[in-house]
């Protein structure tokens, strides 16, 4: 009759366990960052050719407004070759943010339940959604109408001549700003939901939240 297990030998073997679920869990969370790491490879490729023609594009709402016989500089020595391809880069990043949603979906999903599984796909999706709209509304709404005003009340004598640099790093802080305020229903909705706050405390500091998630954004 063979003995039976010691409290040693359970310890043992519970360690044994949780060490091979701990290693699972790295070698899963490395394939899914291996995958997000292609998706954006997979995608910056085809438009590394067209880097100059996409810096041209986001750089349209300044220079339609800059005035005739100025342009914008390039005050670094690698500026023209790097700006592009930076702003190529987070334009990859930004088309394979649903990628990249479902492969951190496909490392946590195991661990959730099937009620967190079925709020959470529609809160990605719905954010992720939001997020476009936030950075679509900046482009078309914001940046002509901030551009406008700069360039209308400089100084006389003061040529508007924006680096190229300096300008992408705005701009993109800005799109991250409106696409996080764009955030602000899902917030809403989690936060009401988990019993944080209510719909009338909400509405009470509405102005709060907004220019909250802008800083936040902005920072």
């Amino acid at each position: 009759m063979p003995a039976e297990p010691t409290d040693d030998a359970d310890v043992i073997q519970t360690e044994h366990l949780e060490g091979a679920t701990f290693v699972t869990h790295l070698v899963e969370l490395r394939t899914r960052l291996i995958h997000a790491l292609l998706g954006i490879v997979v995608v910056l490729l085809p438009l590394l050719p067209f880097a100059n023609d996409i810096y041209a594009f986001f750089a349209q709402p300044l220079l339609i407004h800059m005035p005739e016989g100025t342009s914008m500089v390039a005050i670094e020595v690698i500026s023209p070759f790097l700006t592009p391809f930076k702003l190529t880069l987070m334009l990859s990043l930004f088309i394979t943010i649903p990628w990249i949603f479902y492969q951190v979906w496909l490392f946590v999903s195991p661990g959730l339940y099937d009620r967190e599984q079925q709020i959470t796909v529609p809160l990605v999706s719905i954010g992720t959604l939001l997020f476009y709209l936030g950075v679509t509304f900046a482009y078309y709404v914001v940046l002509p109408l901030i551009f406008q005003f700069i360039t209308a009340t400089a100084p006389e004598g003061v040529a508007v001549m924006t680096d190229i640099t300096k300008y992408l790093d705005f701009v993109l802080t800005l799109f991250f700003a409106f696409g996080l305020a764009f955030q602000i229903p899902i917030a809403t909705f989690l936060m009401v939901k988990t019993g944080v706050t209510t719909p009338d405390k909400l509405s009470e500091k509405r102005p709060y939240v907004v220019v909250g998630t802008f800083i936040i954004g902005m920072f």
